[in-house]
C-alpha cells in the first residue's frame, strides 16, 4: 500500500503528524512538506481527511462483508472509523466561549440534526438518557454508533450539509463539512447500509476515550495473509462470545424493566381505581344535573312553542294586511301611471297641432305681407294710370277749346271757309279718326277699372277669409291653454296622491321592520335553545369519553398481562439457528438479510418482517412479521367497543 502524501492538521494544541495513504491502496513514494506556497494548508487536510475516509469506510465494508456477520463495538476497523468521523466532524469547528473555559466539541451540529430531520428525535432523546455519558464528545460518539445502527448516518449527515447557513455557526468557512468533500464523504457512507452493527453504548467508557488513527491497519503484509484463516476463526469465536453476552445483558434489562413497569403499573391501577369511584360520583352527579337541564330545556322549548305560534299568528296576519294593501296599492299606481301616460300623450299630441298651428300662423303673416306688397303695386299703377287720364281730359279740353276757337273762326271767317272747306272735310276726317281713338281709350279705361275693380273685390274677400282663420286659430289656443291648465292641476292632484301613497308606504315599512325585529327575537330564542342542545351534548360527549377511558384502562390492564404472559414464553432465536425464513422459506443471504420478530423471536426476511407496531415491552413501533401483525391487529380490532 503507497502513501499519498504527507499532511498535517491541528489537534486541540498540538501539531500530529501522519501519513495519509491513497484510496487506491497502491504503495509509492511519500513526500514531507510543512508549508506549501501554492496550496491552501487547510485544503491539505480536507484532501488527507477525505483519503482517510475513503480507506476506513472501503476496508470496513469489505472485512464486514468477508465476514458476513454482525459487528460489534470491539471490531477494530469500526473503532478506526469511529475515529476517522470524529476528526472529520471535528475539523474547522469555531471554538465557543463559557464563563470557565473555552468549548470546542462536535456534539452542538450533530445535536442540530433533530431539529432538520425529524426522524432524529429519538436518537437524541436515546443519548441525553444514557446514564454514564457525562461529557458532549461522549454523547457525539455514542450519537455516532445509535446512527450506524439505524442506518441512517448518511441521511442525518446529508440533511446537515445541505443548511450551511446553520452550519456556519459551528464551522469555520474552510470547515471540511462546509466544502465539497464534506458531500463526497456524505455520498460514501451510504455504502455502509450493506452493515448490521450491534453496538453496546452503556457500557463503553465514551467520554475518556482517545481519538487516535491508526495506520497500521491498512499497511498488509506477506505473513498478514497467511495468518488470515487463523483470523477469521478467532474473529468467529469472539462474535459467538459477544453476542451471547450482548443478549444476556438485553434479556437482564428487559428484565429489570418488565419489573419496573408492573410495578409502575400496579400503581397505576390503584390509582386508576381510585379515579374510577371519583368517575362514577361525577356521573351520578354529572345524571341529576342532565336529568335537570332537560326538564328545564322542556319547559324553555314549550314556552319558546308557544311564543312562536302566537308571533307566526301575527306575522301571518300582517302578511295577508300588507299584501292586500300593496294589492290596491299597485292597482292604484298602475292606473295612475296609465293616465300621466294618456295625458303625456294628448300634451304631446297638442303640442305637435300648436307646433303646426303656429307654423300656419307665420305662413299667414308672410302670405297677408306680400298681399300687400301687391296692393300697394296696384295702387301705384291706379295712381299713374289715373295721371294718365287726367292727362288725356287735359288734352280733350284744351281740344274742345280749339274747336270753339276754330268754329268761332268758321262763324267770323265763313269766307275762309268757303276756302278752307276742303281743308275741313280733311280736319273733320281727322277729327273722326282722333275720336274713334278716344273712344277706344275710354273704352280701355273703362276695362282696366273694372279689372281693378274686380281685383281689390277679391283681395278684400281673401284678407276677410283669412282674418276669419285667424280669429278662428285664436279661439283654439285660448282653448289649448285653458286645457293646459286643467292638466296642470291635475298633475299637482296626482303629485298629491302619490306623496299620500308614500305616506302609506312609509308605514308598511315601518311595520315591516316590526317583523324583522320580531324575526330576529325569534332567531335568539332558536340561538339559545341551540346553545342549551349543545351543552347536552358535550356532557353526553364527556360521559363518553368517560366510560372509553375507563374501556381503555381495562384494555391496556389485559395488554400488560399477556405482555408478561408473553415474556415468560418468549424465545430469542439465535442467527446461526436459522437459515431460511420461517414464512417464505426463501435462504438468507447478502441481498437477504435476517431480521428478528420483537413479537416471537423468530428470524425472518426482511419482505416478511416490515411491518411495524407498538408493543407492551416498547411503546415505539418495532419491527414484527407479518403472522404477529395480522394476529396483533385482530387483537386491537376486537377489543375496540
Amino acid at each position: 500500500m503507497t502513501f499519498q502524501a504527507w499532511g498535517w492538521w491541528k489537534e486541540d494544541a498540538s501539531l500530529v503528524w501522519g501519513r495519509v495513504p491513497d484510496a487506491e491502496g497502491e504503495r509509492g513514494g511519500a513526500v514531507r512538506c510543512k508549508t506549501l506556497a501554492t496550496k491552501d494548508p487547510t485544503a491539505v487536510e480536507r484532501a488527507n481527511l477525505l483519503n482517510m475516509a475513503k480507506l476506513s469506510i472501503k476496508g470496513l465494508i469489505e472485512s464486514a462483508l468477508s465476514f458476513g456477520r454482525t459487528l460489534d463495538s470491539d471490531y477494530p476497523p469500526l473503532q478506526q472509523f469511529f475515529v476517522v468521523m470524529e476528526h472529520c466532524l471535528k475539523h474547522g469547528l469555531k471554538v465557543r466561549k463559557s464563563f470557565l473555559s473555552y468549548n470546542k466539541t462536535i456534539w452542538g451540529p450533530l445535536e442540530l440534526v433533530e431539529k432538520l430531520y425529524p426522524e432524529a428525535e429519538e436518537i437524541g432523546a436515546s443519548v441525553r438518557d444514557l446514564p454514564g455519558l457525562k461529557t458532549p464528545l461522549g454523547r457525539a460518539r455514542a450519537w455516532l454508533r445509535l446512527a450506524l445502527m439505524q442506518k441512517k448516518m448518511a441521511d442525518y449527515l446529508r440533511c446537515l450539509i445541505i443548511q450551511r447557513e446553520l452550519l456556519s455557526e459551528f464551522y469555520e468557512y474552510h470547515a471540511l463539512m462546509m466544502e465539497e468533500e464534506g458531500a463526497v464523504i456524505v455520498g460514501l457512507l451510504v455504502g455502509l447500509n450493506v452493515i448490521d452493527a450491534n453496538l453496546c453504548v452503556k457500557g463503553e467508557d465514551l467520554d475518556s476515550q482517545v481519538g487516535v488513527i491508526d495506520f497500521s491497519m491498512y499497511l498488509k503484509n506477506e505473513e498478514d495473509i497467511g495468518n488470515k484463516e487463523r483470523n477469521v476463526q478467532i474473529a468467529a469465536i469472539l462474535d459467538q462470545k459477544n453476542y451471547v453476552e450482548e443478549l444476556n445483558r438485553q434479556l437482564n434489562s428487559t428484565v429489570s424493566s418488565l419489573h419496573s413497569r408492573v410495578d409502575s403499573l400496579e400503581k397505576s391501577n390503584t390509582k386508576l381505581i381510585e379515579e374510577l369511584a371519583i368517575a362514577k360520583n361525577n356521573i351520578i352527579k354529572l345524571q341529576e344535573e342532565n336529568h335537570q337541564l332537560r326538564s328545564e330545556n322542556k319547559l324553555i322549548l314549550l314556552r319558546t312553542q308557544q311564543h312562536l305560534e302566537v308571533t307566526k299568528v301575527d306575522v301571518e296576519t300582517e302578511l295577508q294586511t300588507y299584501k292586500h294593501s300593496r294589492q290596491g296599492l299597485d292597482e292604484m299606481y298602475n292606473d295612475a301611471r296609465r293616465q300621466l301616460r294618456d295625458e303625456s300623450q294628448l300634451r304631446q299630441d297638442v303640442e305637435n297641432e300648436l307646433s303646426v298651428q303656429v307654423s300656419m300662423k307665420h305662413e299667414i303673416e308672410l302670405a297677408m305681407k306680400l298681399l300687400e306688397k301687391d296692393v300697394h303695386e296696384k295702387q301705384d299703377t291706379l295712381i299713374g294710370l289715373r295721371q294718365q287720364l287726367e292727362e288725356v281730359k287735359a288734352i280733350n279740353i284744351e281740344m274742345y277749346q280749339k274747336l270753339q276757337g276754330s268754329e268761332d273762326g268758321l262763324k267770323e271767317k265763313n269766307e275762309i271757309i268757303a276756302r278752307l272747306e276742303e281743308k275741313t272735310n280733311k280736319i273733320t276726317a281727322a277729327m273722326r279718326q282722333l275720336e274713334q281713338r278716344l273712344q277706344q281709350a275710354e273704352k280701355a279705361q273703362t276695362d282696366v277699372e273694372d279689372e281693378d275693380e274686380r281685383y281689390v273685390q277679391e283681395h278684400l274677400s281673401q284678407s276677410d277669409s283669412l282674418q276669419r282663420q285667424i280669429s278662428q286659430k285664436e279661439k283654439q289656443l285660448a282653448q289649448l291653454e285653458t286645457d293646459l291648465k286643467i292638466e296642470k292641476e291635475w298633475r299637482q292632484t296626482l303629485q298629491e296622491d302619490i306623496l299620500k301613497e308614500k305616506g302609506v308606504l312609509s308605514h308598511l315599512r315601518n311595520e315591516t321592520q316590526q317583523i324583522v325585529n320580531l324575526k330576529k327575537e325569534f332567531l335568539k330564542l332558536q340561538d339559545e335553545n341551540q346553545q342549551l342542545k349543545n351543552i347536552y351534548q358535550e356532557q353526553e360527549q364527556a360521559l363518553r369519553e368517560l366510560g372509553n377511558k375507563l374501556s381503555e384502562s381495562k384494555l391496556k390492564i389485559e395488554d400488560i398481562k399477556e405482555a408478561n404472559k408473553a415474556l415468560q414464553g418468549l424465545v430469542w432465536l439465535k442467527d446461526k439457528e436459522a437459515t431460511h425464513c420461517k414464512l417464505c422459506e426463501k435462504e438468507f443471504s447478502l441481498s437477504k438479510r435476517k431480521h428478528h420478530c420483537r413479537n416471537c423471536g423468530e428470524i425472518f426476511c426482511n419482505a416478511c418482517s416490515d411491518n411495524e407496531l407498538p408493543l407492551p415491552s416498547s411503546p415505539k413501533p418495532v419491527r414484527v412479521c407479518d403472522s404477529c401483525h395480522a394476529m396483533l391487529i385482530q387483537r386491537c380490532s376486537s377489543n375496540l367497543p
